[in-house]
C-alpha cells in the first residue's frame, strides 16, 4: 500500500506530500494505524492523522504530535474531525482484579470541549461503556462482517444507526478470557486483547483491514463503521460549504 510521508508538526492541512487534496479535509485524532481513516477516505475525505506515537503503517498523511495540542492549534483548519481518545479508562476490563489498581487517562471531556471550540462537524469514538450522550453503537454484523465488535460514536450531528441483528454465536467458550474463537462461532470472531485463538489472517478479514499487525488490529476501528458514518458527515460538510443559490 502506498503511504504518504510524515508531515512536520504544525503542517497546514494542504501539505499533502505526493497526494493532492481531493476532498474535504478530515482530521483523524489518536489515529493509530488508520482503521477509521480508511473508512473516511472511502467516504470521500482527504485524511490527515495525528498520534503521539509513530504510526509507520498509517495509510495517509500523518503528523506525530499530541492530539489535544494539535486540535487546539489546528482543529479549525479542517472541515471535519474524528477523535478516538484512549478507551482503557472506560472499558469494563478495567474492573478485572489484575487491572483494578491501574490508572488510565480519561480524555473524553477535554476532547469534547476542544472539538466544540473548533466549530466543525465531529465524531468521537470509544468503547460501549463510555459516557457518551446522543451516541450510536455500531457492530460488525451491521455491515455483514463476521465480527462482534461494539463501538460507541458521539457526534455534533444526529447520526443514523443500522439495524443490529441478534448475536447468535458463542465467541467466548468456557471461562478463558482470551478464548476468542470457537468451532461453534460459524466464523464470527471478536478481535480484542491478544486475540488468542484467532489467526491474524482471519482477524484481518473480519475487520476488513489487511495492512495492520496484530496489536494494531486489536485497537482499530473497522473501516466499514467510519465509511457509514463518513457519508453522513460528508453530507453535513457539503451542506455547510455549498453556497446558497
Amino acid at each position: 500500500m502506498d503511504r504518504c510521508p510524515l508531515l512536520p508538526v504544525g503542517a497546514p492541512p494542504a501539505a499533502r506530500g505526493r497526494r493532492a487534496v481531493s476532498g474535504p479535509m478530515l482530521l483523524d485524532l489518536f489515529c493509530g494505524a488508520g482503521g477509521a481513516a480508511m473508512g473516511y477516505a472511502r467516504a470521500g475525505f482527504t485524511v490527515v492523522g495525528v498520534d503521539v506515537k509513530p504510526q509507520p503503517r498509517y495509510p495517509f498523511a500523518f503528523v506525530q504530535a499530541d492530539a489535544l495540542e494539535y486540535i487546539a492549534a489546528h482543529g479549525h483548519e479542517y472541515d471535519a474531525i474524528h477523535a478516538s481518545p484512549p478507551c482503557q479508562g472506560y472499558s469494563r476490563m478495567r474492573h478485572l482484579p489484575w487491572l483494578s489498581d491501574r490508572e488510565y487517562p480519561r480524555l473524553l471531556e477535554p476532547v469534547r470541549a476542544l472539538l466544540r471550540t473548533a466549530d466543525v462537524p465531529y465524531v468521537i469514538e470509544n468503547v460501549e461503556d463510555a459516557p457518551m450522550p446522543n451516541s450510536v453503537v455500531l457492530c460488525g454484523r451491521m455491515f455483514g462482517l463476521p465480527l462482534y465488535r461494539h463501538r460507541r460514536f458521539e457526534s455534533s450531528l444526529l447520526l443514523l444507526q443500522p439495524e443490529h441483528e441478534r448475536h447468535e454465536h458463542v465467541i467466548f467458550p468456557g471461562r478463558r478470557l482470551n478464548a476468542r474463537y470457537s468451532a461453534n462461532s460459524a466464523g464470527v470472531v471478536g478481535v480484542y486483547g491478544h486475540t488468542s485463538g484467532v489467526k491474524i489472517a482471519h482477524a484481518r478479514a473480519a475487520m476488513g483491514i489487511d495492512w495492520m499487525v496484530r496489536d494494531e488490529l486489536t485497537q482499530a476501528i473497522p473501516p466499514a463503521y467510519t465509511e457509514f458514518l463518513g457519508h453522513q458527515l460528508m453530507a453535513a460538510v457539503r451542506q455547510t460549504t455549498t453556497p446558497a443559490a
